[in-house]
């Protein structure tokens, strides 16, 4: 493909997904699909992905936050229920998908990029397959741009999520305005627009191990899936494939609860005033609470994580495929 060519593409998957790509040089095919699949906000999949998850995700930044206000998962979501109702549960849904819908855009996209970048370290020719570690290496590097985009965004979230048990502790004044603008208005005021990155540097230690656990358990699944089928990595079917999706997304929460644990910290109790860094916040935890609190929450994030990146993954591949064939073509 020649340089500059600017190319109309509509998948046949989904008759509403239609996007413009410039292409320039010769991009990787993954690279190329990722530009168009991301380029329509309006995931269908990502946004049944959070209004399914949220009440999950929701338990979760609670239970990390104040752990000791709760006994268990259920215990969570039965008391929120009762002294909030159901719209306790969704708090910080639009944040959340702005956030789902940003994070995996610049994720899956810079993937493609940073194939490309290791392709190019490793002294491999554009376009030939990579190892499952180069790719879990590439989804690495890429989680650090998308935590630029994930980390206001998740701010505001915890912040709304939190906020309840922030004024019943009394580390906030009660009568808050517990809306999305209210939260944005109460950062840049208190802040400035940098206050949307308090916790950006956690985020960044949580994501490079994370996404390469993440990319590299998906790889790995797939290619025992194929290696027990006979089959190309490319065919093993849908179920072998959501389940590599979530078998990712497991990996990369065993691996990263903790730290996720201390962000949700930072996030929510900078609300009241300053907070430590990582390490300070993280020793801090251990000494005066213990090991355990690191983990509270970490039962609503298995039910939820399965589900979510397998229909996650196979969106991307069936959109990637789709794109190809179009190109093929």
């Amino acid at each position: 493909m020649s340089c500059a060519h600017f190319v109309l593409i509509q998948l046949t998957i989904s008759p509403s997904l239609c996007c413009c790509v410039t292409v320039t040089g010769n991009l990787s095919s993954l690279s190329l699909s990722l530009l168009c699949e991301h380029t329509n906000p309006p995931v269908p999949g990502g946004t049944a992905c959070v209004f399914t998850g949220q009440p999950f995700d929701t338990a979760k930044v609670k239970m990390q936050t104040f752990p000791g206000m709760y006994r268990g998962f259920l215990h969570c979501f039965t008391s929120v229920y009762q002294q909030v109702g159901l719209r306790g549960l969704y708090r910080g849904t639009s944040p959340a998908l702005i956030a789902n819908i940003a994070e995996n855009a610049v994720l899956f996209m810079s993937y493609g990029f940073c194939q490309d970048v290791v392709r190019y370290v490793s002294g491999r020719e554009r376009g030939t397959e990579l190892s499952d570690i180069q790719k879990a290496c590439s989804g690495s590097v890429a989680s650090i741009f998308s935590s630029l985009a994930l980390c206001p965004t998740e701010l505001v979230k915890c912040r709304l999520q939190a906020m309840h048990e922030m004024e019943a502790s009394g580390k906030i004044a009660s009568g808050q305005k517990s809306t999305v603008w209210a939260v944005v208005r109460n950062v840049i005021r208190t802040n400035g627009p940098l206050g949307f990155y308090q916790g950006l540097t956690t985020t960044i230690v949580r994501e490079l191990p994370g996404y390469f656990c993440f990319f590299g358990g998906y790889e790995l699944s797939r290619s025992t899936f194929a290696q027990h089928m006979g089959k190309d990595k490319e065919d093993i079917g849908v179920l072998p494939l959501m389940f590599s999706g979530g078998f990712g997304g497991a990996c990369l929460w065993l691996v990263v609860y903790p730290i996720d644990c201390v962000k949700s910290r930072i996030q929510v109790l900078s609300l009241a005033g300053r907070q430590e860094g990582f390490l300070k916040t993280f020793i801090g935890i251990v000494r005066n609470e213990g090991v355990a609190p690191l983990y509270s929450g970490l039962t609503p994030t298995m039910i939820r994580t399965f589900p979510a990146n397998g229909a996650l993954f196979l969106a991307y591949e069936l959109s990637r495929k789709a794109l190809m064939r179009k190109f093929d073509s």
